[in-house]
């Protein structure tokens, strides 16, 4: 047998460890997102190994995948976490992560979050702006506390990447321009309430190449050496993640190859270093199960339209992305071409387009696979479709981790006007 990123194809039926997928969707039903425990925690396991270095920290990118039950897992593995929102914190700390492992990010954290996490005892703020060292300087003092920051650097490295997930280049919104970096370092310095503790960078998402990792190295080390002449010590590099997955049939980058790709050009530095994975860990844990709800075939077109689409899985519609669709069960008749599309009320609402696949039936079980990253994050209730169940198997034990939303949970926060 022949295994696909923690689901494979065994005698003609798909499976997730060592369960079929189809028995699964007719347990919990349908749309339903389904996680390996195993092959999330081998992939975590993988990056320790690759960084190999007991002082430096691999830190979870939480807005992949933020389900409390993942957020647990890796939590009792000693993993890190990247966060970008207080919604974030609080999930992280409800599941058991450590706070002085956790790194936030993003460019407009407000300041009930920045006390939030202040009060916490986060390990580091990667701050992204000169406002944002303001603020949290005065938050700090008024709190009697000493703030850790990191400072985000734009890089202006093109990560090749789709438009909409890259971050370093200068006409992006993330970071620190480099030519401001010594005046940034400087003045956290100065600030009473801000520790300075070194350089944050993140240059984009699913990159398959390892040309500008080795770019980002380099323009890393050229920063380090400035500040050294500058008298400013960095602590701690933090070079973010990006690491991309097969999707299809991309030739992708082994953990060893990207961190050799960044720390071939570093030299000496001798610092912490920490890495912010994503994609990399939950994508190919996760598929998403769906029903076809009706085949539609027509003169120009056929269409399996099924019972998930872009409220469960937003990729393909927001990012044009391709994720491999496969029966659940195979059937034996000659495969067509065909368009996978949701019940959304959007053209764009398509999962997968031009598949070949033979002409399903209403209530055969399709598997969206490498849905474990930006699925379930994503999902929304579009439609007032409620967002589905996401379970959790561990060989040949289940558990569900988020039950599924009913009609009344689309109004639940909602109140009627009184006459």
């Amino acid at each position: 047998m022949m295994k696909t990123a923690g689901f494979y194809s065994k005698d003609g039926r798909y499976y997730c460890e060592q369960l079929p997928l189809v028995e699964l969707a007719e347990e919990y039903g349908t749309p339903l997102y389904v996680y390996s425990k195993n092959y999330l925690l081998n992939r975590y396991q993988e990056l320790v190994k690759a960084v190999n270095d007991p002082q430096s920290l691999v830190c979870f990118a939480v807005k992949s995948n933020s389900n409390l039950a993942i957020l647990q897992l890796l939590a009792r593995e000693g993993s890190g976490f990247d966060i970008v929102s207080g919604g974030e914190l609080a999930r992280v700390l409800e599941a058991g992560g450590d706070p002085q492992k956790i790194v936030y990010s993003g460019v407009g954290k407000t300041r009930s979050e920045q006390r939030a996490a202040l009060e916490a005892g986060i390990a580091t703020f990667n701050v992204e702006s000169f406002p944002e060292f303001k603020q949290l300087d005065q938050l700090a003092g008024e709190l009697g506390l000493l703030a850790p920051v990191a400072i985000r650097v734009n890089p202006e490295v093109d990560a090749r990447t789709h438009h909409k997930i890259t971050t370093g280049k200068k006409e992006n919104k993330f970071g620190i321009p480099l030519n401001l970096i010594e005046q940034a370092a400087r003045q956290v310095v100065e600030l009473d309430n801000l520790q300075f503790m070194g350089l944050h960078f993140h240059i984009g998402s699913q990159i398959t190449s390892s040309d500008p990792f080795e770019r980002l190295g380099q323009r890393a080390v050229d920063l380090l050496n400035r500040l050294e002449t500058a008298g400013i010590e960095v602590k701690t590099l933090n070079i973010g993640g990006g690491l991309g997955v097969c999707y299809d049939q991309e030739e992708t980058l082994t953990p060893e190859r990207w961190l050799q790709a960044v720390r071939s050009q570093l030299g000496s530095f001798e610092g912490r270093l920490l890495i912010e994975p994503g994609r990399y860990l939950t994508a190919g844990a996760g598929a998403l199960l769906t029903s076809v709800v009706y085949y539609k075939p027509s003169v120009n077109k056929n269409f399996a339209i099924v019972d998930a689409g872009m409220n469960s899985l937003l990729r393909p519609a927001m990012y044009d992305a391709y994720h491999r669709i496969v029966p659940a069960v195979e059937r034996s008749q000659q495969p067509s071409r065909l368009d996978v599309v949701g019940p959304i009320c959007e053209t764009g609402d398509t999962l997968g387009k031009d598949r070949l696949m033979p002409p399903p039936e209403p209530g055969d079980c399709l598997a969206v696979l490498e849905a474990g990253a930006y699925g379930a994050s994503m999902a929304s209730q579009y439609n007032s479709f409620p967002r589905p169940a996401e379970i959790l198997v561990d060989q040949t034990e289940v558990q569900l981790i988020r039950r599924p939303e009913t009609y009344q949970d689309l109004w639940a926060k909602e109140r009627l006007i009184e006459q």
